[in-house]
């Protein structure tokens, strides 16, 4: 009976943390999604710092997101017999026609220590590409 009460508790808590707000329809939102076991998250609004690093809910019009993509550079392309190498990258993506109540993905990736981000619309059009501001080593937490 303790597990199940433990597991039940624990999983309201993962609950809590995965809640996402309801979107505006007066603003436009983007989901972030991430390739494979990588980390994505948003960190500005046009230079303007976020709340939640979750989404991003734009008034329509153009704007500049910026985010931070954390991914693994693949011992084939670091060198041989060589480890995983984490990469800690800045990115930014300018895009002139956020529509409201429209949703968008930015979805991104590495080609070997290069980051990339793409914007989609609905019907999965690319929109924008992401220009890449700096990467280093990830930092700790």
């Amino acid at each position: 009976m303790r597990i199940l009460m433990l597991a039940l508790a624990l999983s309201s808590l993962g609950g809590c943390a995965m809640w996402m707000p309801k979107p505006d329809p007066n603003q436009a939102w983007v989901d972030l999604a991430p390739h494979g076991e990588t980390e994505l998250v948003a960190v500005a609004v046009d230079d303007k710092p976020l709340d939640d690093s979750r989404y991003f809910q734009v008034e329509p019009g153009s704007h500049q997101l910026g985010m931070r993509y954390r991914f693994e550079v693949g011992p084939a392309d670091v060198g041989r017999d060589s480890e995983a190498l984490a990469r800690d990258c800045r990115l930014t993506l300018s895009y002139d026609s956020f529509n409201a109540g429209a949703r968008y993905r930015l979805v991104a990736g590495g080609y070997g220590f290069r980051p990339w981000a793409k914007l989609y619309d609905q019907h999965d059009r690319v929109l924008a590409k992401a220009t890449e501001r700096g990467c280093g080593g990830v930092a700790t937490r």
